[in-house]
């Protein structure tokens, strides 16, 4: 069976991800659609997803019409927060399908200036 380019993307940034990936280390791996953007951080070892932030999550969703890169950063920040509680600092970054450009990288540079380190 011959894999479309989307899946060939993701599978060849998440595996060179997952050979490098230490035991210290989560992997974040994030999604994004037209309107939405989502976030989850995985122990790839365990096999779990240990925590997540969406655009879809009711308090994040009940703020007035904002646009998509602010709705980056809010998922960010919230994300970062979560990531603190159980002190989980450093992590890789998993961009899947998506280059490292526009709604993506400002996810990425909000994580880095709450604390996050990859």
């Amino acid at each position: 069976m011959k894999l479309s380019t989307t899946l060939r993307k993701r599978y060849r940034v998440s595996n060179k991800l997952k050979k490098v990936a230490s035991k210290d280390r989560f992997r974040l791996s994030i999604s994004r659609s037209t309107k939405n953007i989502s976030a989850q951080i995985i122990d790839d070892e365990k096999n779990i997803t240990i925590l997540s932030a969406s655009s879809v999550e009711k308090d994040i969703r009940s703020t007035s019409k904002v646009k998509k890169t602010e709705l980056s950063k809010i998922v960010a920040e919230k994300l970062a927060k979560k990531a603190q509680e159980k002190k989980i600092t450093k992590i890789f970054f998993d961009r899947g399908i998506y280059k490292y450009h526009g709604r993506i990288k400002i996810f990425a540079e909000t994580l880095r200036k709450n604390g996050m380190d990859f």
